[in-house]
């Protein structure tokens, strides 16, 4: 039931942001309110990655939404793991819906993308979920456990790790997993890590809920068991909002 570690919310950005929208953005954010025990995350684009950086408040970290899976080097466009930690940037997501359908990257690939990462000193956090095609036709599952196979094939010390479970289906699309649908796949990853990595990996990840999720419905879905957080995508950029979500766990009674 539930991770050991603080409760996570990471904002997810995407391909959105001006000098202006950004900078109003992150002046929200810093008078924002949330409790000292959330770890929270906020993922701009690359170009906006040293303005938020030297402007966010402490009580943020930062992410990028990519990173190379090797090392620095002759890779046009590419920005490597090194590189974001020289720039003070502790955390990556990797794999993201997104990138596996429009860049068609693979299991093995988002898997080798993440061990690098995390031997470059990256704190990782690796996106997995299903289509609605495939939870229609059974095999949610199966694409779920390849999925995370192709992390836990390569990945070795799980301590850097938060997996963030968002169904492809609930993503911008303004529909949302029932907290019970939530909970029932998020239990099936904590089932799967302990009988695949450890019961040790298990207890200790943070396994974190993504698809739509907004200040109306974050409270419910905090109140399940093995629901350690949110990625959040569009709500992330109105900074009342991201605060409310921050504010989920508090908000569900004991």
């Amino acid at each position: 039931m539930g991770s050991s570690g603080k409760f996570f919310v990471g904002g997810n950005w995407k391909a959105n942001g001006t000098k202006e929208s950004v900078s109003k953005l992150v002046s929200g954010l810093n008078s924002a309110q949330f409790p000292s025990e959330v770890d929270v995350i906020v993922a701009p684009t690359f170009i906006h990655l040293p303005y938020v950086v030297e402007n966010i408040d402490s009580r943020y970290q930062v992410s990028a939404q990519n990173c190379w899976v090797g090392r620095a080097g002759a890779y046009t466009g590419e920005i490597a793991p090194e590189q974001l930690t020289d720039m003070s940037v502790p955390w990556v997501i990797l794999g993201h819906s997104e990138r596996r359908s429009l860049l068609e990257e693979g299991n093995d690939f988002v898997g080798a993308k993440a061990a690098n990462a995390l031997t470059h000193g990256l704190k990782v956090i690796a996106c997995i979920g299903e289509t609605l095609e495939q939870r229609e036709t059974g095999h949610m599952y199966d694409v779920l456990e390849g999925q995370l196979k192709g992390v836990a094939d390569n990945v070795v010390n799980w301590t850097d790790v938060v997996v963030a479970y968002e169904p492809v289906w609930a993503i911008g699309t303004g529909k949302v997993a029932t907290p019970d649908q939530a909970q029932e796949v998020h239990a099936f990853i904590r089932k799967w890590l302990a009988e695949k990595v450890s019961q040790e990996v298990s207890a200790a990840t943070r396994i974190i809920y993504g698809g739509s999720v907004n200040d109306q419905n974050a409270a419910e879905l905090a109140s399940k068991g093995d629901v350690d957080g949110f990625l959040v995508g569009g709500a992330s950029l109105k900074a009342d909002a991201f605060a409310t979500i921050c504010n989920a766990r508090a908000k569900v009674p004991a």
